[in-house]
């Protein structure tokens, strides 16, 4: 059950408490949850689910892009196991900006089918109970190409079953193409269970 929208603590207009923030790689999605989450008149908590790959200077410059881009007064959390009871600390004035989900994906691959169903309905649980405000960034996959590995493809199944999993839980989703982000409820109807 998606709960209603409620207004933001300065008595503004109503705000979500829930939106999922999806696109291709290079899309702008990252950038939209951003300037969504500098609309928060609360405290910002900004959540990274990747490693630091400090052997890997592509990543770290990625990485350093995103630094520069947040205010300095967001807090920071890097969070991949710790990820479902992360959000349940969250207060109810704070919003929590996570990106992104596919990293924390990529995190469970190893784990066998049940385990990591039980991660999934764990996140799923914490972000429908989370008590703050919540941004969840996620990356699209399967628009083209199929993955030549198994890992690949097990990504890919894993990232988009999860995105529907979160998306009921959401007020809003947003798909970010080429620089320009659509509001899914909007514009959409759910596909039938």
């Amino acid at each position: 059950m998606v709960a209603a929208d409620s207004p933001d603590s300065s008595g503004g207009a109503l705000a979500p408490r829930r939106q999922l923030v999806t696109g291709p790689a290079r899309s702008g999605k990252s950038r939209w949850a951003e300037h969504l989450a500098r609309q928060h008149p609360g405290p910002v908590l900004y959540v990274a689910t990747a490693g630091r790959h400090l052997e890997d200077p592509h990543w770290q410059a990625r990485l350093e892009i995103h630094r520069q881009r947040r205010p300095p007064h967001w807090a920071l959390a890097e969070l991949q196991e710790g990820l479902a009871d992360g959000l349940s600390h969250l207060q109810p004035t704070e919003l929590a900006l996570v990106d992104a989900l596919g990293s924390w994906v990529a995190w469970g691959l190893e784990q066998p089918p049940l385990s990591w169903q039980a991660s999934v309905e764990a996140l799923a649980s914490a972000v429908e109970a989370c008590p703050g405000r919540l941004i969840l960034v996620s990356e699209q996959t399967g628009w083209g190409v199929v993955p030549p590995t198994a890992i690949g493809g097990l990504f890919r199944d894993r990232l988009g079953a999860l995105e529907q999993e979160l998306a009921r839980r959401c007020q809003r989703s947003w798909l970010v193409v080429a620089g320009r982000a659509l509001d899914l409820q909007a514009i959409s109807e759910p596909v039938p269970r």
